[in-house]
């Protein structure tokens, strides 16, 4: 019988612990679970949820990550969680019924593609959500945590992918019009995410929320301005983006110019339009919005 060991290893996210184990508990296989009812073919995860600071749970092949609710510190946890999380495992319990997961792995999958503000950008919408927050990648080399992007990138046409929480915007390059390949792109994302495949890594998952803006709210060293400039494109203006395929990010405020710089993802990267919709839209709106502390926003494409 195996003899488990765990380790405890911190991530960028101070919320989320990763807690390895020295043998693999998923046959390839990584989950996610927010709450006790998504977790019904998980006796772990469910044992895991009766802790009261425990948020979400991420099963992968060889580590379980945790993330906590604030009411608890992991310094006054840990060493118990990876306890409880040996003697479960050592005493033989089940991880997760895969095979009662596989068998409902095939889902109904519908995509639909829309067109963007960006010629070179189409916009691909699913019926259930692939990935919790926002991914791009310029490249397949950048791609490497995320098979679909990965597969993407084989279609020679595919200059950059962009994932949000219900859609893949895709950037071509001119050696094809979009009425010749959207159907072939259209089927291949229908079909990936139908077999029930991870769109992106867990452990990407984990890095990218600890970059999110949420994330950077949370951090003492940004000043009153920077956030309050982050609630306002979070609130007014990354809805309005996401609606053409696109993503807006906060990247930093100078406070001796007056300066916001913003980083344009997806179909705005690029964007004939996004120019004149970063002065007329969101420079307008901060300077409404802030007064006399905005002077001018500048974009950098992602």
């Amino acid at each position: 019988m195996k003899e488990y060991t765990i380790t405890v290893v911190p991530t960028n996210n101070p919320a989320i612990l990763k807690f390895e184990t020295n043998h693999f508990l998923t046959k390839n296989q990584q989950y996610e679970f927010k709450n006790i009812d998504e977790a019904k073919n998980s006796p772990l995860a469910q044992q895991l949820f009766h802790l009261p600071f425990i948020k979400t749970v991420y099963i992968a092949g060889n580590f379980i990550g945790l993330e906590r609710f604030n009411i608890v510190e992991w310094d006054d946890v840990k060493d118990t969680v990876a306890q409880q999380l040996a003697d479960y495992l050592n005493a033989g319990e089940v991880v997760v019924n895969e095979e009662e997961v596989d068998d409902k792995k095939k889902v109904a999958v519908t995509v639909y593609a829309e067109v963007t503000p960006n010629p070179a950008a189409m916009k691909f919408v699913t019926n259930k959500r692939i990935v919790p927050t926002s991914f791009e990648f310029k490249n397949i080399e950048e791609a490497k945590d995320s098979k679909l992007a990965s597969h993407l990138f084989t279609f020679p046409f595919v200059k950059e992918v962009f994932f949000d929480e219900n859609y893949v915007s895709i950037n071509k390059y001119d050696v094809v019009e979009w009425d010749e390949v959207t159907s072939s792109i259209r089927e291949t994302i229908r079909d990936f995410i139908a077999e029930g495949n991870e769109v992106v890594s867990a452990s990407s998952i984990q890095k990218q929320r600890s970059d999110s803006p949420a994330s950077k709210l949370e951090d003492s060293n940004l000043d009153d301005t920077s956030k309050q400039i982050i609630d306002i494109l979070e609130e007014y203006v990354k809805p309005a983006v996401a609606s053409d395929g696109g993503n807006i990010l906060f990247q930093s405020y100078e406070e001796d110019s007056k300066t916001v710089n913003v980083i344009l993802q997806g179909a705005c990267s690029g964007c004939p339009s996004s120019t004149f919709t970063l002065k007329n839209g969101i420079e307008t709106m901060l300077k409404n919005m802030m007064g006399d502390k905005i002077n001018e926003v500048v974009a950098i494409n992602g």
